[in-house]
């Protein structure tokens, strides 16, 4: 029997993984086995680095030969591995389409510079990028493939009636995102820290979530150790539960500074807890948190998050006003929204 779709990315082989590669190919992977029926999509892991690579080209060969449509989420090693492979292999197979769902805001600049690459990919059926900026990047390579899927969750998305108004000091912050420190999670706590000294009290508190990067456990252990009481690590929140951990919040902070930062999933997960975001106008941020949803402020400028922290702190309405919008705002990138997309040019 030939399958509709393959897809071949980071499925995690049973581990705990919550980054944006894992959880957006398995989002979207259960998207399309809910619509196609199980039997129709088949999932190729493509985890284990590159000890894996040794099993690319037969797990390529696999995927033409029992499906007509081939979906990769590929991080930028597995791009450069998977994408030639199936260009290659495709001569070999009639009527088989190549996909390219793109996870964080990394492929302009990765293909100035690998013109072989962007050739290949300019075979390709599909390419499907989280914004229009990114679009923009990718049609000035001259890549006429290319479609706009933005970013996506599956959440239970609040109700009005469900919203929560903290009230009084301190209002509660938190970071919810890998921890690492090009997200910035020292430079929200140095903030925080900047703004209560000068209040005089603690008008913030701050917890930070998510998975420490392996390479930088010493660096946050370190960091750890200068927390005040305010500050704390509270570890892991697993995705479906991620809008009930939010919701109780005052802002989500995101000051980021990460090179290949694209549409990031906690803007997602905020917006659907009615949780207002205060985030640096790195990368693609200015499209995603606009005026009705949060503030932006100028990346890597702790001034600038530290004055609009004081305006915040002096008037909560700055943020409780903008509680409902984010709801709203929500919607726009729920799965059913989004994979519409995809599935015109899958011609399912």
């Amino acid at each position: 029997m030939i399958a509709k779709v393959s897809v071949l990315g980071h499925f995690g082989r049973g581990e705990t993984l919550l980054n944006g590669q894992t959880v957006k190919t398995k989002i979207i992977t259960e998207e399309l086995q809910r619509r196609l029926g199980r039997e129709q999509v088949l999932k190729i892991d493509t985890c284990g680095g590159w000890k894996t690579f040794v099993k690319a080209p037969f797990q390529v060969f696999f995927a033409l030969k029992y499906s007509r449509n081939i979906l990769i989420f590929p991080a930028q090693n597995g791009l450069r591995v998977y994408a030639p492979l199936l260009s290659f292999f495709r001569l070999f197979f009639k009527n088989r389409k190549l996909h390219y769902a793109v996870i964080g805001g990394w492929l302009p600049d990765f293909l100035t510079k690998r013109r072989a690459l962007t050739k290949v990919l300019k075979k390709f059926d599909g390419i499907y990028v989280e914004t229009a900026t990114m679009k923009d990047a990718l049609e000035t390579l001259e890549l006429k493939n290319v479609f706009i899927m933005p970013n996506c969750k599956k959440l239970n998305i609040l109700e009005e009636n469900e919203l929560v108004y903290p009230q009084g000091v301190p209002y509660r912050l938190c970071t919810f995102s890998r921890v690492m420190r090009e997200k910035g999670i020292d430079d929200a706590v140095e903030a925080v820290i900047k703004v209560n000294q000068s209040f005089g009290q603690t008008m913030f508190s701050l917890d930070i979530y998510g998975q420490v990067d392996e390479n930088q456990t010493e660096w946050f252990e370190t960091l750890q150790k200068k927390f005040p009481d305010y500050i704390r690590y509270r570890g892991l929140v697993s995705f479906d539960r991620s809008v009930e951990t939010l919701k109780k919040y005052f802002a989500l902070l995101f000051p980021t500074y990460y090179e290949g930062e694209g549409f990031a999933g906690t803007l997602i997960d905020a917006y659907s807890a009615g949780v207002p975001v205060i985030a640096s106008d790195w990368k693609y941020n200015v499209e995603l948190v606009n005026e009705n949803v949060g503030y932006v402020y100028k990346a890597r400028d702790n001034v600038a998050l530290v004055e609009l922290l004081n305006a915040v702190a002096t008037d909560s309405t700055m943020i409780l006003k903008k509680k409902k919008s984010c709801l709203y705002e929500a919607k726009k990138y729920t799965v059913e929204e989004t994979i519409k997309t995809l599935e015109n040019q899958l011609g399912i």
